[in-house]
């Protein structure tokens, strides 16, 4: 009891302050779940639980969703179930649609209500790892007291948003845990672990919604497994993942219109040979500058001959 009151009182002072530590995206949460969904972290609350039909009628919306991500589930939990997690899949709208645990662990979960049919949102149990990624549309990690209800401070969770093949969300995947030896390193490897499962259900979603096209990889300087193209039989560009519409700078008006797949790469290309080529004229103003204008001595610095550094100056109009 005295543990929940102290709780609560540092969600009160935390959400009133005016400090950086104040603006963090977990305190963020807190004044959300305060003023726009009149909620107290004192409170005692279990999620709300769908009826069976409900259940069934969420999952037969999300029937492409559940069939993209199984497998990926059955190898994360194969990875950690055995740490004592719970992995939960959950639509937009925060419904537990599919779950993976440990039969040794069911009874605590099934408490915390981290089950099938179970909603986890910000307007129904505040802070969480799942209610969380969804308002913001990005992944969170939350570490027991970070959660708004005094209920879910012995809960550390994890969670990743999924994106459909139109890049809107779709979905959230997370990992539980309410193990005591659990610290927040423990939980940094778990929200890499999530993110990058989450990351293939996304390109399995991307995937079976173009089947039957071409899939091109965009190099890119991240991740290029991820920024996947689909292409048709005349080479037209007909979807992207989100990592290959920021590489590409494409969006629905120019995937819609129909743009060919050489030109947007074509277009990547020569944008990175812009900056190559910014970055080079950057370097040899700088090395001039230092040296008040003496080619001579900007060519030492720089390591290459004079006359190499002449051409480079005529080239880029240094001159």
């Amino acid at each position: 009891m005295q543990e929940q009151s102290a709780h609560a009182e540092h969600v009160y002072t935390s959400a009133q302050r005016n400090s950086a530590a104040a603006s963090s995206p977990i305190v963020a949460s807190w004044r959300r779940c305060m003023t726009m969904h009149r909620l107290v972290p004192e409170d005692e609350r279990a999620p709300m639980r769908l009826t069976d039909q409900e259940f069934l009628d969420a999952r037969k919306q999300s029937e492409q969703l559940i069939a993209g991500a199984t497998e990926e589930l059955d190898r994360l939990f194969t990875t950690v179930g055995r740490a004592g997690c719970c992995i939960l899949l959950t639509d937009r709208k925060g419904i537990a649609l599919e779950r993976r645990g440990s039969a040794g662990d069911d009874k605590d979960f099934h408490d915390l209500g981290l089950w099938t049919g179970s909603v986890w949102t910000e307007a129904s149990m505040g802070t969480n790892g799942i209610g969380t990624a969804l308002a913001d549309e990005r992944s969170v990690a939350i570490f027991r007291d970070q959660h708004f209800f005094c209920s879910n401070i012995r809960l550390s969770c994890t969670t990743a948003p999924i994106r459909d093949h139109r890049c809107e969300l779709a979905a959230a995947l997370d990992i539980s845990t309410c193990r005591d030896e659990v610290n927040e390193m423990t939980l940094a490897i778990l929200t890499q672990t999530v993110r990058d499962a989450a990351l293939r259900i996304e390109l399995n979603l991307f995937r079976s919604a173009f089947a039957g096209a071409r899939f091109l990889m965009v190099p890119t300087s991240a991740n290029s497994a991820a920024a996947l193209l689909a292409v048709d039989r005349h080479d037209l560009v007909l979807g992207a993942t989100r990592a290959a519409r920021i590489a590409l700078q494409l969006d629905d008006k120019r995937i819609a219109a129909g743009i060919p797949a050489a030109d947007a790469l074509h277009e990547a290309t020569v944008s990175q040979q812009e900056e190559i080529v910014e970055a080079e004229k950057a370097a040899l103003l700088r090395a001039l500058s230092r040296t008040s204008g003496n080619v001579s001595q900007a060519a030492i610095a720089l390591g290459i001959s004079r006359a190499t550094l002449h051409r480079k100056m005529k080239k880029l109009g240094l001159h």
